[in-house]
């Protein structure tokens, strides 16, 4: 017992380590992609990045020899690929192009209840009404600073409906890709989808390319490549190895920690004003967040015959 005690705990450790670097690496996602796309086009952005990111992906699972995922992994695969490597980067990359970083942060901070929500529904778990009372808390209070923001004029703009998008698929992405890390790994994982989703990301970037041709000053291409290394690579692979390690519901609390990042990003290196409406904002969703965490972890114990075979095969 004591061994297992120990693997456990060393699991749960390198699994938030991991989880920590992951969120590190995605909190200046936005602000670089807030540099990039002043000079290139959004969707050179959004699928230039997973076409240099399927490129190392396709590298190392040459060089480690992965067996090929199974018809229903693939399938699982096609889910996570949707959600971040097709859906966040595009609806962020056109997001940004009218909002700034600071305000992205604000909306993106709803990121981790919409991905305990996912996890919820996928694992056929039945939460208390609390849970969803504190998710649509903290969507309510995010609805209300886009629409009262000085940016949108009392309605919301297509950037927020872009940031929404973005977030929801996003979430999926992420509860998808956590539970199968569990059985391809956290590398594997995110590599699959970046080579699933290669042939459309060359399509989109080559159609992106011919109509306006890349051409930007060096800021905006060193933004290009973090977002290809760190956000749509290595932050992956740290996550999803997180994730998969320590477990979603501990981990993923590790991610209430991005908005907060973002927000300081954003105000040193891009001196975007943080206003004192979006500190507030931020804050009351976190609480929301932590909150639907807990809940969803609380309530994540099996019931009945579940319950009761696990009992039996422990």
């Amino acid at each position: 017992m004591s061994g297992k005690d120990n693997v456990t705990r060393s699991n749960a450790i390198t699994g938030g380590l991991l989880g920590f670097l992951g969120v590190l690496g995605f909190s200046l996602s936005l602000p670089m992609t807030r540099v990039a796309v002043e000079h290139l086009d959004p969707w050179f952005v959004a699928f230039g990045r997973a076409v240099g990111a399927g490129a190392l992906a396709m590298a190392y699972l040459v060089a480690v020899r992965a067996p090929r995922p199974t018809p229903a992994q693939w399938r699982r695969l096609a889910v996570v690929a949707l959600g971040v490597v097709a859906g966040f980067p595009m609806f962020t990359s056109l997001a940004l192009q009218t909002s700034t970083a600071a305000h992205g942060a604000v909306v993106v901070a709803l990121l981790p209840a919409v991905t305990a929500g996912f996890a919820v529904l996928r694992a056929k778990e039945r939460p208390a009404p609390a849970f969803w009372l504190a998710g649509g808390a903290g969507l309510l209070a995010v609805l209300t600073f886009v629409t009262l923001s000085g940016t949108v004029s009392g309605a919301l703009g297509w950037a927020d409906l872009f940031l929404l998008a973005a977030i929801t698929l996003c979430g999926l992405g992420y509860a998808e890709g956590g539970a199968l890390a569990r059985d391809l790994g956290g590398a594997r994982t995110i590599c699959w989808a970046l080579v699933l989703s290669l042939p459309f990301s060359i399509l989109v970037t080559g159609v992106a390319a011919l109509r306006h041709p890349p051409h930007a000053p060096l800021p905006a291409w060193g933004a290009f490549a973090y977002l290809t290394l760190i956000s749509m690579f290595l932050g992956f692979v740290a996550w999803y190895s997180g994730l998969a390690r320590g477990g979603v519901a501990r981990v993923g609390q590790i991610q209430l920690a991005q908005p907060v990042l973002t927000l300081g990003w954003s105000a040193w290196l891009l001196h975007e004003h943080v206003a004192t409406a979006a500190l507030v904002a931020a804050l009351f969703v976190l609480a929301s967040v932590a909150l639907t965490q807990r809940l969803r972890t609380r309530d994540a114990a099996p019931r009945g015959p579940v319950a009761v075979e696990a009992r039996q095969g422990a």
